[in-house]
């Protein structure tokens, strides 16, 4: 065709779900989940929405969407959205909305794509090729912005998503596999490195910013060769023919490794199927019980945001009047006639007003120090390195024209 397209330009995006909290069904932990009334963290889903190009080395950093827009654990670390490694935007059920996807368009997918080509010295014009899902909205060239006006978008064909979509050749379930892993060597390395359990850490401690972390370590990791691999039914001639057998299962080795070695009852027939699980569509009921959940933890955060709003002073005052008091203490204690005043006095101002400030700097230690193992610096999204390839002649429904109708 005239307008020929390099496999670094053409680009398919795609949106997953992904229940985040979510352990294989035969573990203690699920089994202890089903047994708790009311909501299950387990049914807590994210959906992702994930993009790469047709030569597997550029991966586009992903739109995620909670059902929370400021989470607990982002307030109490001072967590800016804009620095994380996904796009993060949220509403009630989870979903991507139009309004989402024109945005990580204009404000991710075009910009970091433009930078991309610009580095790689190819023309700057690329191909989106997306399937017909409500979230992708039909005239979208035309609402890009004159500055972005070098994207192309196309649809699939209605109807052939499973088969032709590239994200959908592996690429989303190889991903779930590798959060999977990255999930199960997290509990390694909190049941070796700290004094919590495995059940401690899971009730507790983990949350959805360590979600994130996992989230962007597994698209790191998802390899140029898969992505690329990905393309080989709907694109054949841009892809090498190589051997790709066998990898899959490696991964889904290493996961029931790492469980058993913490001592979860797994095989690889549970692996596949909680990665299979992700793709389950929740019911009204339990929409309804998320919500639901959702109202409680606000109207909790904005109780203890009152509370804490009291404790809002800063560590190193408190600690200089805990100072202090010690100094009045020992002088009370030295210098009063009656010792039993004396120490009934301290005693009672200990436990009625220091005590409450104590508890504020012992709650505020451990919180830090849990934070030093839980939560680290953010990597930066890593870019995986190719050689630039010739342009590749496209299959036809890549080709000019009328996009299909949307259903």
């Amino acid at each position: 065709m005239e307008e020929g397209y390099a496999p670094q330009q053409v680009f398919n995006a795609d949106e997953t779900g992904l229940f985040w909290k979510k352990m294989p069904k035969r573990t203690y932990i699920t089994k202890e989940e089903k047994a708790l009334p009311g909501h299950k963290p387990m049914k807590d889903r994210l959906t992702l929405l994930l993009c790469g190009n047709a030569s597997g080395d550029f991966k586009v950093k992903p739109l995620l969407v909670y059902h929370s827009d400021n989470p607990r654990v982002f307030k109490r670390n001072n967590i800016l959205k804009s620095k994380l490694p996904v796009m993060w935007r949220a509403n009630s059920k989870a979903w991507v909305t139009r309004q989402f996807f024109v945005e990580w368009v204009h404000e991710v997918f075009a910009p970091s794509v433009k930078e991309y080509l610009q580095e790689k010295n190819l023309p700057i014009k690329c191909l989106l090729l997306l399937d017909n899902a409500p979230a992708h909205p039909p005239g979208l060239e035309e609402d890009l912005v004159e500055e972005f006006d070098f994207i192309r978008v196309k649809y699939l064909p209605p109807n052939t998503t499973a088969l032709l979509q590239p994200m959908d050749q592996q690429v989303i379930s190889n991903f779930k596999k590798l959060y999977t892993k990255s999930l199960f060597r997290k509990c390694f390395e909190v049941t070796n490195d700290t004094r919590l359990t495995l059940k401690e850490f899971w009730k507790n401690h983990f949350h959805i910013l360590n979600c994130v972390h996992l989230i962007d370590n597994a698209w790191n990791q998802v390899t140029y060769r898969t992505m690329n691999s990905a393309w080989r039914k709907l694109w054949p001639d841009c892809v090498p023919e190589r051997d790709f057998e066998g990898f899959n299962e490696e991964i889904v080795d290493d996961i029931v490794s790492i469980g058993q070695s913490i001592g979860l009852e797994v095989d690889n027939e549970d692996i596949e199927e909680l990665v299979e699980d992700h793709s389950t569509e929740l019911t009204t009921e339990e929409l309804e019980h998320l919500q639901n959940e959702q109202q409680r933890i606000l109207a909790e955060d904005m109780s203890s945001g009152e509370e804490e709003g009291k404790e809002d002073i800063p560590s190193s005052v408190i600690k200089e009047i805990c100072a202090k008091w010690g100094d009045v203490q020992a002088f009370v204690e030295k210098s009063h006639p009656d010792t039993m005043v004396a120490n009934r006095a301290v005693h009672l101002f200990n436990e009625n007003v220091m005590s409450h400030f104590r508890k504020i700097l012992q709650k505020r230690q451990k919180q830090q120090t849990m934070d030093k193992f839980l939560i680290k610096d953010l990597p930066a999204q890593k870019r995986q390195k190719r050689e630039a390839t010739p342009e590749v002649p496209l299959p036809d429904v890549f080709m000019e024209g009328d996009s299909p109708s949307r259903q």
